[in-house]
This record gives structure tokens, sequence and C-alpha cells, in this order.
């Protein structure tokens, strides 16, 4: 349908018909968001078919277009349709951005790629739907059909271009859909260790994407034997300059793999420690307890020393130490440190806290206090500064004191006063 039978079509609307149309799309609408709701009860919030409140995910405007067209199909035999008309092109806008919407959202949840992607869909799927109702799509599309670019001897259309990216968008969509569906229906009760879940994931999202990317090309008419000479090319480029680049995503899934570390395991590189937070293909991140997060390429935890401080005990040591006068008593010392550091809830039980007389200083007896902690991610600064705290409180309570620093000065000789004598005052 063109522009002016639109125009006569608009023209020959009638209000009764008009009521009627905008009835049966109240109750298409209803019926849609009845079922919905009704078996959206018990699903999560991040479900791509039912979004966080039913009506925001994929089935609502699936449904509703179902219904609305099916009404429309009725009352074409007996009047001049428009409300629905116009509704079934907005419920087909309405399908398109939440599929791409919720998809990216579940797959990449803060992309801004892929909030651009999504709006860039939506502008498209509105205008879409604009030109679809006032009827002027098919005369836009045969002027993007007349634009043609040159490539070589083959000329390509602009609508040619702009329809394969849309089905190159749409199965890459899919395929993203797909590989998430697997890793949160299958994967994550299949597979309790998460290193192996995350490389599992990795690869057949990898896998879904490159079978998706070779149907969205056969499908926009691209001779697939060409990709022979770009695999050819591509060979020679990691063999050259994306070597490294290469190694570091091998070593990305070597270390998935061979699970010699794993993600939420304390580690030291390069003089460096923190807690692994993720592993990526090319690089892991590493958290230290201070917030500070490195980025350390996967090819130097396979080829350099890295020390795993969780692969043989999840207790890390944190020591004190501090001096008290001569006449204290040792061993109420050490109990008051004990007790201080018992007291902390971080602390483990399990070795418990123990304090030495390590050093006979020349201030005084230099003790030292050692405790245990399971959570060094949540701050060892903090727990030390507690304890310490709660220590400084007991001594004074038990009047130990903390001797000032001492100094011996020694004077081996004195000058001599060679000036001479006041006169006597008469």
């Amino acid at each position: 349908m063109n522009f002016s039978e639109f125009s006569q079509k608009l023209g020959q609307v009638e209000a009764r018909g008009l009521w009627i149309e905008i009835a049966i799309l109240a109750g298409c609408v209803l019926v849609a968001w009845a079922v919905c709701r009704w078996f959206g009860r018990d699903q999560p919030k991040d479900s791509i078919w039912f979004g966080q409140r039913t009506i925001d995910g994929l089935l609502f405007p699936l449904l509703a277009l179902l219904f609305t067209d099916l009404g429309r199909r009725a009352v074409m035999g007996f009047q001049t349709v428009l409300v629905l008309r116009i509704a079934v092109s907005v419920f087909v806008s309405l399908v398109a951005i939440r599929f791409f919407a919720r998809v990216l959202s579940a797959v990449f949840p803060a992309s801004a790629l892929a909030r651009l992607v999504e709006r860039t869909i939506s502008w498209l799927a509105w205008i879409g739907a604009v030109l679809w109702i006032v009827g002027l799509l098919q005369p836009v599309l045969a002027e993007l059909d007349e634009i043609t670019l040159a490539f070589g001897r083959t000329r390509v259309s602009l609508r040619t271009i702009f329809e394969g990216t849309l089905s190159a968008g749409l199965v890459l969509v899919i395929a993203l859909w797909i590989s998430a569906t697997v890793e949160k229906r299958i994967l994550s009760e299949a597979v309790a260790d998460l290193s192996m879940r995350k490389v599992a994931s990795n690869a057949i999202r990898a896998f879904l994407l490159l079978i998706g990317l070779l149907f969205a090309l056969s499908a926009v008419g691209v001779d697939l034997t060409a990709l022979s000479v770009l695999g050819g090319a591509l060979g020679v480029g990691l063999g050259f300059g994306l070597q490294k680049l290469a190694a570091n995503y091998v070593s990305g899934f070597v270390i998935l793999l061979e699970r010699s570390i794993r993600i939420g395991d304390n580690v030291r590189v390069d003089g460096f420690e923190g807690r692994i937070t993720d592993i990526k293909t090319r690089y892991t991140l590493v958290r230290a307890g201070n917030g500070r997060e490195s980025i350390v390429p996967n090819e130097s935890l396979i080829t350099s020393r890295v020390e795993n401080l969780s692969l043989a005990d999840q207790k890390f040591n944190i020591t004190t130490t501090l001096t008290v006068g001569y006449q204290s008593d040792v061993a109420q010392v050490q109990s008051i440190l004990c007790a201080a550091a018992a007291a902390q809830p971080r602390v483990l039980r399990d070795p418990a806290p123990i304090a030495f007389l390590l050093n006979f200083a020349p201030d005084g007896l230099e003790f030292t206090l050692n405790f245990w902690v399971a959570d060094p991610d949540k701050g060892r600064d903090n727990l030390r500064s507690a304890v310490n705290v709660a220590i400084l409180a007991e001594l004074r309570r038990a009047g130990i004191e903390i001797p000032y620093p001492q100094r011996v000065v020694r004077v081996e000789s004195l000058p001599t006063d060679t000036s001479p004598a006041p006169a006597a005052r008469l």
C-alpha cells in the first residue's frame, strides 16, 4: 500500500468502526498481559521473555502482535482497518526492540556499545514502522535499491547492505541468546567449578558466534570459499604482528582448562598481590585489598612465576608488633594480645591467635602477635588497626607501660675552662 491508498483508507474510517478497532486492540493487549502475568509469576527478574515487570520482556509484545494481527484479519472482511494496522506495525517494532535490548543486556550487562546498538535498533525500528504505516516504506526501499556502491567489479545496492547488516545482526543476537541460555540453564547446574564454567561458556559463545556469522554471510550472498584467503592472511598476521595477542588468547584457555589459578584465588604477580576477580580470554583481573585492580596479560601468568596464595592454604597470616616495659608480666601481655585478636569476628579460631616474646629491645620487651583470617580481600590494614586499638585499650587498663624510646648519652670529657677569673669587687 502506497501513501495515496493510506490517505484514501484514512478518509473511509468511520467513528463506529474506529471504536470497534480500539475495543479489539484493548482486548488483545489485555489478553497478552494476562497470559504474561500468569506464566511470569515465578520467573527470574532477568528473564528475556518476561523481564522485570512482566510487560517489559519479549513475550508481551509478541503475544500482543499475534492477537492483534488475528483481530485485524477478522475485521478486514467487513470494514476498513486502520487502528489495528497501525498497532501491528507498532508491535512489530516493539518486538524487534525488546529482542535486541533484552538479549544484549543479558549478555553484556555493563557494555556501553550494547546500549548504543539498542538505541540504533530502536530508531531504525520506529522509523520503519512510521514509513510502513504511511505507505512510504516500499518507495524508500526502492530508492535505496537504486543507489549502488562499487567494490571492485561488484556493485552492491544500499538496500542489500542494509538488509544484510540487519540479517547478520539478527543471526548473531540469536547466537548470543542461545549461548546465554546454555550458560544459565545448563552450565550453572552441570559445572560446579567457576573456572570450568567460564571456559565452557567462552567456547560455546565463540562457536555459536562463528556459526552465526557464517550463516549471516551466506544469507547476504557472500561466497564463503573466499574466506579461505582471509584465513590464510589471518594466519600470516598471527604469525607476525598478532602473535602476542594470539598467545594471550591461547594462554587464557590454557589457564581455564588447567585450573592452576581460578577465579577467587589470591595470587602475587610481579610483586602485586590480590584476588582474581575475572579471567578474560586475553587478560586476568587481579584486585588488591585496597581496591586497586591490575590487568595481567594471560601470557605472563603462563611464562612467569606466579604465587598462588590460595592453592595450598586458605588461611592468611597477619602480624603486629609492639614493645612494653621490662617490668611487665610476660604472660599477662601475651594473654592481652591474644584476647584482643580473638575478639575480632574476622579472626579465625583455628588456628588461634598466638603471641611471642620476640626480642629484648633496647627500649623494652618486643612482642609479635600472629592471627589468621580467611577473607583477606576484605582488607588487612583495617583489621590490624582494630586489633591494635583493642590492644592499646587493654594495656592502658592493665597499667602496662609502652615505653618511649630511650637513649643513653655518655660524655667522655669536658672542655677545660681557660678564661681568666673575674676580678674581686671591693
